[in-house]
């Protein structure tokens, strides 16, 4: 009995650890509310412009098209990108805003193990991302009559979650580079984005890319979430369509997050010794 009220003692120790993250990481939003709106309104004025452009299509090339299919494949990408890459920059910019507000020596001195710190990290990303996205997605939404019927909305949102795990995988092997490059980590980080940007068929098939380019693409977890994701919504793709690429989203997370805390930890005990925690320039 003691020793089950010893680890429930331990698990609720944890669990507000971990919500302290996040309840800071929002502190930071609110403190910082001038440059969120601005990021918001860019991302909505972004999500637009993309989608006029299905919407113009028809205009542009003088041939009839499937408009309202044009404009949900663009808008699908740009919010599943806009989602994705919201909780893969909140997790891989960790260090960067331990820097920044100049608490990376007190955080990692903290008597706070560093799974626990990741994990409030993980949740402030997903809760923030779907907050971030929905408003995106409200406000898009406001300005076009998309037909949606006969979509598999719960397939999306499995897709969705998987993605996730995905993304929050590859968001902690990524924040190993400013930890590593004080200098240089950063721009690392950005280069990383950029191409999954550009090979994950964001904005269109990934058949049109070169060779070398789609086998790129193959190791991309937003390909699968992408051409998963619009073919629930889409197509209305059922459960025995979807598996195969949630069977990869989440084998992707299994691998990617337990190789992303040891290769952190790693290199957490490298900066520590070498005198990088802090050092950034």
């Amino acid at each position: 009995m003691s020793v089950l009220a010893g680890v429930t003692r331990s698990v609720v120790r944890e669990a507000s650890a971990s919500y302290a993250f996040v309840e800071r990481n929002f502190n930071l939003v609110r403190r910082y509310w001038g440059w969120e709106l601005v990021w918001l309104i860019y991302s909505v004025v972004n999500a637009l412009a993309i989608t006029y452009i299905g919407a113009g299509m028809e205009a542009i090339t003088g041939v009839a098209v499937d408009t309202n299919y044009l404009v949900l494949y663009l808008l699908v990408g740009s919010l599943v990108w806009g989602y994705l890459d919201l909780v893969f920059h909140s997790i891989s910019e960790t260090i960067s805003w331990e820097r920044w507000e100049g608490t990376i020596e007190y955080t990692f001195m903290a008597p706070v193990s560093r799974r626990t710190h990741l994990v409030g990290q993980t949740l402030f990303s997903l809760v923030y991302g779907l907050l971030f996205t929905s408003v995106i997605f409200v406000v898009v939404a406001l300005f076009f009559r998309l037909s949606v019927s006969g979509a598999n909305f719960a397939g999306a949102l499995a897709i969705a979650f998987a993605g996730s795990i995905s993304f929050i995988g590859f968001g902690i092997v990524t924040a190993v580079l400013p930890l590593l490059f004080p200098e240089k980590g950063d721009q690392m980080t950005h280069v990383v984005e950029a191409v999954l940007l550009l090979v994950s068929g964001i904005y269109y098939p990934v058949d049109v890319l070169p060779g070398w380019m789609q086998r790129i693409a193959a190791a991309s977890p937003a390909t699968y979430a992408l051409r998963s994701m619009r073919a629930a919504i889409l197509e209305g793709a059922d459960w025995g369509r979807l598996l195969p690429d949630l069977g990869i989203l989440l084998g992707m997370g299994l691998v990617a997050i337990p190789l992303g805390l040891y290769v952190f930890s790693k290199a957490e005990y490298y900066a520590k010794r070498s005198g990088k925690l802090k050092r950034s320039g």
